[in-house]
């Protein structure tokens, strides 16, 4: 691979590289973008598919952070165990087709576009927002594709989340932290109900939530449900052993006994969210229930790109990690904190503007030699925000230097760094083009 400084090179890759995945714009054209309320579009369009999603067997995840790793994670257990598993995640990094797995393996290109292709003109009718659409094909898709469980992961909130059609066999959230507080309420406990939304009468909610006042709201809204509760174990943070290329961890647990896991997932957040699948799995049915030697083998075997990824590029340590809030910024900053990084450290950051950059920049940048500002490419319009803004509140914790384009930005965090660190977060948005950059895409040759 030519160098990032080979800055004529990358000049030539930005006009594809750096623009909308080309497959999710072939998929539905005409559909609108952005948030739309209400299960009532999704369920008439599956309903008219003939309800694919009553043909095999479901689990359902959300949260704030985390939700796509445990989501990750119980399908590669699922897998390993032998049973053709499904995984829907969002948002995508690089290409729409992460979003939709079947048995670990993204499907191909004309396969997806062959299967949006039978959805004839059902999202168009049924007045679909991209979201709605993509997530009726992933649901359709595993119908067709013929799988027994299929693992979904709430897009946002819960209640009123696209998702929130199916009927899983057991639910999962990870915890409840500020975010999205324009659609999901401005109190931990607005947010907390709106994900509680996913609760189905006797279907059993799993958590790591540890706040004792919204595990009283978790009381409350299984109770009225009647859903049980269960509270995860977790494991001792003393007894978490966090490395450049996986994490490890003992956990107590009532089907298994005492278990060693390790996944590839870096940061003690993944050892609390490797512990909530494994709560899961232990709730299936007995005839989803991996065996013990599976179950440790399909969590190593969990792949989820651009959280805490560490990669050697050129002989040059970089750092890719989607952190867009303030509880996936405290996750980064537990996991430098972890790890005997490179020197200097130098973060690249792109943050969308409706998010609250001060308080995350604030304690990430009490970590970092420098920082970079700039403007994630591919970030919607009327979602970026202002680097001089972020510059000017946040110039005096360190270092901080704004370069709005952002393939010069890229160049220019390396090259800072030297023979240190380069850390890319702030947005899916920002650690996706970077990626791609980097051609270190998760789907790169697939």
């Amino acid at each position: 691979m030519a160098g990032i400084a080979d800055t004529q090179e990358l000049q030539v890759k930005q006009i594809d590289v750096l623009s909308f995945d080309p497959l999710a714009e072939r998929l539905f054209p005409s559909l609108a973008t952005g948030v739309r309320w209400g299960l009532e579009r999704t369920e008439k369009a599956l309903n008219i598919l003939g309800d694919p999603h009553r043909s095999y067997r479901t689990i359902h995840v959300g949260g704030t952070n985390g939700k796509g790793s445990v989501a990750s994670t119980l399908a590669a257990a699922l897998n390993v165990a032998g049973f053709r598993t499904g995984c829907y995640t969002s948002p995508h990094l690089c290409s729409f087709r992460e979003r939709i797995l079947v048995a670990g393996k993204p499907l191909t290109q004309d396969r997806t576009l062959g299967l949006a292709e039978e959805l004839m003109n059902v999202p168009e009718r049924c007045g679909l927002t991209f979201f709605e659409a993509a997530t009726v094909l992933g649901l359709y898709a595993f119908e067709r594709e013929g799988v027994e469980v299929a693992v979904v992961e709430v897009g946002l909130g819960g209640r009123l989340d696209a998702t929130n059609v199916i009927h899983p066999e057991i639910s999962a959230i990870t915890n409840v932290a500020l975010d999205h507080s324009d659609y999901l309420g401005d109190s931990l406990t607005e947010i907390a109900r709106e994900k509680l939304g996913i609760v189905k009468p006797g279907v059993p909610l799993v958590t790591t939530e540890s706040d004792p006042v919204l595990l009283e709201v978790f009381r409350e809204v299984t109770s009225q449900r009647g859903a049980p509760l269960v509270k995860a174990s977790t494991p001792a943070l003393e007894g978490i052993k966090v490395y450049h290329d996986r994490t490890c961890f003992g956990l107590e647990t009532h089907s298994w006994g005492l278990l060693e896991i390790e996944t590839p997932l870096v940061g003690r957040h993944q050892a609390t969210n490797a512990a909530l699948a494994i709560e899961v799995l232990q709730h299936m049915p007995d005839d989803l229930r991996p065996e013990l030697e599976t179950l440790r083998s399909g969590i190593a075997a969990v792949e989820h790109h651009g959280r805490d990824q560490i990669e050697i590029i050129d002989g040059r340590t970089w750092f890719f990690d989607v952190a867009h809030n303030v509880a996936g910024i405290d996750s980064l900053v537990d996991t430098i904190d972890s790890l005997d990084l490179p020197r200097p450290l130098v973060a690249l950051v792109g943050v969308l503007g409706d998010k609250d950059w001060k308080s995350m920049l604030s304690s990430l940048f009490s970590r970092v030699d420098a920082a970079l500002l700039t403007q994630p490419p591919s970030a919607p319009l009327e979602r970026r925000w202002k680097p001089a803004d972020a510059a000017r509140a946040l110039r005096e914790i360190t270092t901080v230097r704004i370069e709005e384009d952002f393939k010069q930005a890229l160049i220019q965090a390396r090259t800072d760094a030297g023979q240190g660190t380069t850390l890319v977060t702030g947005s899916v948005h920002t650690v996706g083009s970077a990626l791609r950059i980097l051609k270190k895409e998760p789907l790169r040759g697939e």
